[in-house]
């Protein structure tokens, strides 16, 4: 049989168009930019690029544009660097589906895991211990489990060698073979210190890779867990960074205990965060896959041992309690990257984790989830399909080097364990932590539903709390905690301020509706009162009281409102909008886009004298 003759009618889907190369390109973007700017606050193309870069909690900026980098050797899935992936992916199980359970009523996570492995699921995820399932109820959980057929791991923050022994029990009383079984042991006793203090017991760690090595070989006994760093605050490179020092840590040891850098590289995987910023999560996955290849490549790993296992959780630091919906948005996104990353296995956390233990539902939405990702919109057909996308790719390299340079830091300071106990860690993530918080109360970094757009009127999901467990380890906190805290003062009552909307509807509607937003954020109800003319103004009985209209607006009603809120008594009148549209009449502050929306809410409930709500920790 003879091929087809090749044809020179290839369509240039580029044909015709000039040609535009960074400068030129900056040019017009300074032309667009400049359209809403006054003269005097005009910028040429490099001012252009600045107001458009992104900068990141961490140091890193996010370009407006990226241009393609002539000579960038992509590599192959599977081979060094592994940036691409570990290999090609299966057709059909592209990941591994895993569930988290964590409900204490054995039979209650019995029968969730035999729900869930019916029903999509590929793996199971059981964590153990005070606040999860009890050791002695590990084996009752996987009655139903086929264990060599659907891998099994634990993860425990309080007694991970008690956790991995019960899962080692509860397979060898399945009388499987060995060799068929697949999952983790969970010892992480790094990450355990940093979730709740004191010093790490690295000891378990060669009996349990022994144990992998010699029965259970499809095994593996290490999982770091860089997602306490995540929920403490880190960045993205900052969580690559303790990722790798952390599972230095472990390779040494073992090779202190005559474990060889090969056995222990098969016998660690990471478990990482995955966001709703889906090209870091791309890109974090990415980097941590080519410095771990690195670092087995310095310890002369041989290469097929080299790339890094990674399960992708959906970020709990993300989640909200209040319109938890959107979680399922966040959640879809996260997961899409992840998959789109190269995770080998992902896990959604039920949209309402954060509230608590998630019910049959939202375990069904989560597995689902995937499902549909996977199986119906075919997201990993393709392995790596960002690789070769200028922005992915610089990005990609942005993480790596960043995360390298903070892990030869702390390798040089001694290692993960020892930037913990020195407080050298806690110290960076507490920076870190106080740019994303500034973001967060700006709505530079806006949570849909939380800080922007908040449900008027919600009522709280009410879910089953998880326990706490006590310790000293890295502050946990999610972002919306701060906002969450502010609607807690006004959950008890109707709390309102009295809004002046001045003039028709045409100029007063945009301003209105931008406070209504702002003040639904800690749940106060605007009492809106329509003036159209001076003599509608009313006295208001109120501590504060805001007016909200346009510069036309402010011309012809701002002067008599204000005076006759002042003869009222009035003690703060607040503008919608920049002072200077009020031209010479005086007011107590402005309502903004770019303000500090924590700052000026808890000032506001305080004038209001409503009761702070009681501090509460970490939760979920």
């Amino acid at each position: 049989m003879s091929l087809p003759p090749a044809h020179d009618d290839v369509m240039g889907l580029a044909a015709g168009f000039p040609s535009t190369g960074p400068d030129a390109w900056a040019e017009l973007a300074a032309a667009v930019v400049n359209r809403s700017r006054p003269e005097d606050r005009r910028v040429d193309g490099a001012g252009a690029r600045e107001a458009l870069t992104s900068h990141l909690p961490g140091g890193l900026d996010i370009d407006p544009i990226y241009w393609p980098e002539p000579g960038r050797a992509l590599g192959l899935p599977g081979a060094m660097p592994f940036t691409r992936g570990r290999g090609p992916r299966h057709p059909d199980l592209p990941w591994d589906v895993r569930q988290l359970h964590d409900d204490p009523d054995a039979a209650t996570s019995r029968a969730a895991v035999l729900d869930d492995l019916e029903r999509g699921v590929s793996s199971v995820w059981l964590h153990v211990g005070a606040d999860g399932i009890a050791a002695g109820d590990v084996a009752e959980v996987l009655t139903d489990v086929m264990v060599d057929l659907a891998p099994v791991v634990v993860s425990s923050s309080d007694d991970q060698p008690a956790a991995a022994a019960a899962l080692v029990a509860a397979w060898e009383t399945k009388g499987v073979d060995p060799a068929l079984v697949a999952g983790s042991l969970g010892h992480d006793p790094i990450g355990q210190v940093a979730a709740r203090g004191g010093t790490p017991d690295l000891a378990p760690l060669a009996d349990a890779v022994a144990t992998c090595r010699d029965r259970f070989t499809g095994v593996r006994a290490i999982t770091v867990d860089a997602r306490v760093h995540h929920d403490a605050g880190a960045s993205d490179q900052d969580e690559i960074a303790l990722a790798l020092a952390t599972a230095l840590d472990y390779v040494r040891h073992l090779s202190q205990a005559g474990i060889d850098p090969a056995e222990a590289f098969r016998r660690i995987d990471f478990r990482v965060a995955a966001t709703a910023d889906q090209f870091a999560t791309i890109a974090k996955l990415r980097a941590l896959r080519r410095t771990w290849a690195r670092v087995g490549e310095v310890l002369e790993v041989p290469e097929p041992d080299r790339g890094a296992w990674v399960h992708a959780v959906t970020s709990w630091r993300m989640q909200t309690r209040t319109d938890p919906w959107v979680n399922l948005l966040r959640d879809t996104i996260a997961c899409f990257a992840a998959a789109a990353g190269g995770a080998d296995a992902i896990t959604v956390l039920p949209y309402d984790h954060a509230l608590g233990l998630p019910t049959a539902f939202s375990r069904r939405v989560a597995r689902n989830t995937q499902s549909l990702l996977s199986s119906e919109s075919n997201v990993a057909r393709v392995a790596d399909p960002a690789g070769g996308s200028a922005y992915v790719e610089s990005l990609t390299d942005e993480l790596a080097r960043a995360a390298w340079a903070w892990f030869g830091q702390l390798d040089a300071a001694g290692g993960a364990a020892a930037g913990l106990a020195s407080g050298a860690v806690a110290e960076r993530l507490a920076a870190t932590r106080a740019d994303r918080d500034a973001a967060l109360a700006t709505r530079t970094l806006p949570l849909t539903g939380t800080s922007t757009f908040p449900l008027a009127g919600e009522q709280l999901l009410q879910r089953t709390a998880r326990v706490r467990l006590p310790g000293e380890g890295l502050p946990r906190r999610r972002d919306g905690e701060v906002f969450e805290a502010l609607r807690e003062r006004t959950a008890t009552g109707d709390v309102s301020v009295p809004v002046l909307a001045l003039g028709p509807a045409r100029e007063h509607t945009a301003r209105l509706t931008f406070v209504a937003n702002l003040l639904g954020v800690a749940g106060i109800r605007p009492d809106v009162v329509e003036v159209t003319d001076a003599a509608d103004i009313a006295a208001a009985d109120a501590p504060v009281v805001i007016i909200a209209s346009s510069r036309t607006g402010y011309e012809a009603l701002a002067e008599a409102s204000v005076a006759s809120l002042r003869s009222a008594g009035v003690q703060r009148v607040l503008v919608a909008g920049s002072a200077t549209e009020l031209g010479g009449t005086t007011v107590d502050g402005e309502i903004r886009d770019g303000m500090d929306v924590v700052a000026f809410l808890t000032e506001l409930l305080d004038l209001l004298d409503t009761p702070r709500a009681p501090q509460a920790g970490a939760d979920a």
